[in-house]
């Protein structure tokens, strides 16, 4: 339902889809992007057992961080500029 009382129109479910999978798909690659940066070089140079597991561990726990925020980001965002009526752009776009 929408905010007018009425049922979403299918190019309204369509939008939100696309919306999601962009917002999915994005966390995703800028979270590998994170990931192998932190712990890319733990993984490919020989270092010392305590540093590479931190690297690791770290690497993890940023990823799924930056995962979790981007998805909501995007998600937020798109809600704010949602049309008034289906068909017309927002006078900000």
């Amino acid at each position: 339902m929408t905010g007018r009382g009425g049922h979403r129109t299918q190019a309204e479910r369509d939008a939100v889809t696309v919306e999601t999978g962009y917002a999915l798909c994005s966390a995703f690659f800028a979270a590998a992007v994170v990931l192998g940066a932190v712990a890319g070089p733990a993984l490919l140079f020989e270092l010392p057992d305590v540093v590479e597991a931190a690297s690791v561990r770290g690497g993890r726990v940023l990823a799924a961080d930056l995962f979790v925020v981007r998805t909501v980001a995007v998600l937020v965002r798109f809600r704010r500029v949602q049309p008034s009526q289906p068909g017309r752009t927002s006078p900000d776009s």
